[in-house]
C-alpha cells in the first residue's frame, strides 16, 4: 500500500510545468519519493528536472529503488527510457556547470557528485523491448562520458580568454565532476566506445567506476586494454566468458587482475581449457594459472565452468589463500581424485554454493561426492547436479548425504534420468531440509511419450516436443498437492530453469 505523501507524489510529477517549478520550494527531503514516483510512473522529463537539481551528493538506485531480486516500487524491470533520463539529465547538469562555472545560486543548484547504478541493469530474457540491458547501460553509459569530455575541451578552448583575472592570468576553473558506480557489460561491438570513455574520461567530468565487470568475446589484448584502463578500487568481480582465451590467454591475462586488490568473484566459464590435451606447456601454464589465483587474496568465488580439468583440481586450487564460498566447476570432466581433495581441502566447510554439473555420477564419482556433501554440509546453501545421469537408485544412494545438508536453499536437478516415484521419494525424504526453497526437477522419464535414444539435458530442446503435457500436468500438480499436504507451501518445484535463481556469493 503507497503512502500519503507517495500518492501526493506521483500526483506532483504527473503535472510537470506545475512540479517544474514547485522545486525551489520543495524541501530536498522529499526528492527521493519524488523520484520514486517519476521513475515508477515513466515521467522522463520530471526525472530529469528532479535529477538536474537534486540536492543530495549521493544519487543510489539501488537505495531509491530496492535491491534487484526485490523491487518492492518497480515491481517490474527497470525502464530503457527513464534510465536514459537519469544519465541525461546528469550530462545536461554538467554541460550547464562546465559552461557557467561562475553561474549565481539564485536558484537551486545541482549538488550530485556520485550517480551509484550497480545492481540495476541485468541480461535477463524476460526483460522485454522497454527493460534496459547491462549492455546497453553501459553504452550509454560510456557515450555520456566521451560527449562530456568533448564539451569539456571545446569549453576550455572557446572560454580561455573569458576566464581571465584581474591580472590577465587564466583563474583556474573550479574543479567539476560526477562519479558513476556501475556494472559494465562489453563484447566486441561495444569495446572501442567503452575503451576510450574509461581511457578518455579518467580524468574527465563525468567518470566511470566500475564494481562488476563482464567481458565476452574479447581477445587476450582487448580484454587487458580494459582491465587496464579500470579503477582498480571498487571492481569486486571480473567475469571473462566465451572469449576462448585458452590456458595461455588465462595466464596472460591474470596477472592484470592482481591490482584489483578488492576483487571477491573471478568468472572464467567456457574459456576453452582442455589439460586432456597433451600439449607442451600445460603443466607450467596451470602452474601460472594457480600462482596468479593464489595472488587474489580476497577471493571468495571462482567458476572454472567447461574447463577440463581432469586430476588437475589440487594443483589448480592449491595457492589459494583462503577458503572459497562458491565454486562452479560444471562439465570439467573431474575425476575422483578431484572431488577427493576438494572433500580434505579448506573450501569444503566454507562452501554455500557448488556446481557440479555435467558430470557422469556413476559408481566411480558417486562415493567421492557423497562425502564431500558429508563436508560441506554445515554451509552448503546452493547445490547443482543437473545433468548428471542421476537415476532413482543413483539419487537414493545420494540421499542420506543429500538430507545432511540442512541448510540448503536451492537444489537444480535438471537433466537427470528420473521417473515420477524416485521424485516423489526425493521430495518426502527432503522435507527434513527446512530451508529448501527451490527444486528444479528434471521431466520425468515416464513423462515422455516415445522412447528417447538417450537421457534428455539441460541445453536439449530437441526433446521437448516428446513430453507428454497432460501426464506431466499431472505430475506437477501431484508434487505440489504433496507440499501442501505437509504444510511446505513456501517451497516450489519446478521443471523451469526460469525459475532456477543465479545466486552468487553476494546473495547467497
Amino acid at each position: 500500500m503507497r503512502s500519503l505523501v507517495f500518492l501526493c507524489a506521483r500526483r506532483l510529477v504527473s503535472h510537470r510545468p506545475g512540479a517544474r517549478r514547485a522545486l525551489d520550494l520543495i524541501p530536498a527531503e522529499l526528492y527521493p519519493v519524488l523520484f520514486q514516483a517519476a521513475f515508477l510512473d515513466g515521467r522522463t522529463l520530471a526525472l530529469r528536472d528532479l535529477v538536474g537539481t537534486w540536492p543530495f551528493p549521493l544519487l543510489s538506485f539501488q537505495r531509491l529503488l530496492g535491491h534487484r531480486d526485490r523491487r518492492p516500487l518497480l515491481g517490474e524491470k527497470p525502464s530503457k527510457s527513464c534510465v536514459q533520463a537519469v544519465i541525461l539529465a546528469v550530462v545536461a547538469h554538467l554541460r550547464r556547470v562546465l559552461e557557467e562555472p561562475c553561474r549565481g545560486t539564485s536558484e537551486r543548484r545541482c549538488r550530485l557528485q556520485v550517480l551509484d547504478m550497480t545492481g540495476l541493469q541485468d541480461d535477463d530474457t524476460d526483460r522485454g523491448p522497454e527493460g534496459m540491458s547491462l549492455w546497453s547501460g553501459t553504452v550509454a553509459l560510456a557515450k555520456a562520458c566521451l560527449e562530456v569530455s568533448k564539451h569539456q575541451s571545446e569549453c576550455l578552448k572557446r572560454g580561455s580568454k573569458r576566464r581571465k583575472g584581474p591580472s590577465g592570468a587564466s583563474a583556474a576553473p573550479q574543479p567539476v565532476g560526477v562519479e558513476v558506480r556501475a556494472d559494465l557489460f562489453v563484447n566486441g561491438t561495444s569495446y572501442g566506445v567503452l575503451r576510450d570513455a574509461l581511457q578518455t574520461g579518467a580524468a574527465g567530468p563525468l567518470r566511470l567506476k566500475c564494481r562488476d565487470f563482464h567481458a565476452e568475446e574479447l581477445s587476450v589484448a582487448g580484454t587487458v586494454s580494459l582491465l587496464e584502463s579500470l579503477e582498480p578500487a571498487g571492481v569486486r568481480r571480473v567475469d571473462l566468458r566465451f572469449n576462448n582465451l585458452g590456458l595461455a590467454g588465462l595466464c596472460a591475462v591474470l596477472p592484470h587482475l592482481a591490482r584489483f586488490t578488492d576483487l571477491l568473484s573471478l568468472k572464467l566459464p567456457y574459456s576453452n581449457v582442455d589439460v586432456r590435451r597433451l600439449a607442451a606447456g600445460t603443466d607450467a601454464g596451470l602452474r601460472c594459472l594457480a600462482t596468479q589465483l593464489g595472488r587474489l587474496p580476497c577471493l571468495k568465488e571462482l567458476n572454472l565452468g567447461s574447463s577440463r580439468l581432469s586430476g588437475k583440481l589440487r594443483q589448480l586450487l592449491g595457492d589459494l589463500q583462503a577458503p572459497l564460498e562458491s565454486l562452479e566447476l560444471a562439465f570439467c570432466s573431474l575425476l575422483p581424485g578431484d572431488l577427493a581433495f576438494l572433500s580434505q581441502s579448506l573450501h569444503a566447510p566454507a562452501l554455500r554454493k557448488l556446481d557440479l554439473s555435467g558430470h557422469d555420477f556413476s559408481e566411480n564419482l558417486l562415493q567421492p561426492l557423497r562425502h564431500l556433501l558429508e563436508e560441506t554440509s554445515a554451509s552448503l546453501l546452493h547445490l547443482d547436479l543437473m545433468e548428471c545421469r542421476l537415476t532413482d537408485a543413483r539419487l537414493a544412494d545420494l540421499l542420506p548425504a543429500l538430507c545432511r545438508c540442512s541448510r540448503l536453499r536451492c537444489l537444480g536437478l535438471f537433466g537427470n534420468p528420473l521417473s515420477t516415484p524416485g521424485l516423489k521419494t526425493l521430495l518426502r525424504k527432503t522435507l527434513v531440509l527446512p530451508d529448501l526453497r527451490l527444486v528444479v526437477y528434471p521431466y520425468p522419464v515416464d513423462c515422455y511419450s516415445r522412447q528417447l535414444p538417450r537421457p534428455p539435458s539441460a541445453s536439449d530442446c530437441l526433446f521437448e516436443d516428446a513430453v507428454d503435457e497432460e501426464r506431466f500436468a499431472a505430475v506437477s500438480a501431484e508434487l505440489c498437492q504433496m507440499l501442501a499436504s505437509s504444510g511446505r507451501t513456501d517451497a516450489v518445484w519446478t521443471a523451469s530453469l526460469c525459475r532456477h535463481g543465479a545466486l552468487d556469493c553476494f546473495a547467497l
